[in-house]
């Protein structure tokens, strides 16, 4: 099962504490408290008790805990790239050289380099 079908059969409250669950581990992980945490993000610790916990907070403020925990990395799947459909594609392939035309003037073919 990959990662998009697995978060895709969860409801609203599961991902908000698998949220949770991520944030804390970071936080763990970096050897912080929540105080510092908190500090940093300017938000109570009890907001962060919250989001840790799993409970619904403002999506800035996960924002700001987010980019204290060096983790934003997360959104970098909300990046929308161009996609390129395979008509245009092909269409650009044609337009690309196959051969070298090598060097048509006459000139160069009497100067022989001596």
């Amino acid at each position: 099962m990959n990662d998009l079908s697995y978060i895709s059969s969860l409801s609203d409250a599961a991902i908000l504490k698998e949220i949770g669950e991520f944030v804390k581990a970071k936080r763990i992980d970096k050897n912080l408290t929540q105080d510092e945490v908190a500090a940093q993000a300017a938000m109570s610790r009890s907001t962060l008790s919250l989001l840790e916990r799993g409970d619904n907070i403002s999506l800035s403020n996960l924002l700001k805990v987010l980019r204290v925990l060096d983790a934003l990395y997360v959104f970098e799947q909300f990046k929308i790239t161009g996609q390129i459909s395979p008509l245009q594609l092909a269409k650009e392939d044609e337009k690309k050289r196959k051969r070298a035309s090598g060097n048509n003037n006459k000139n160069d073919k009497d100067n022989l380099g001596w």
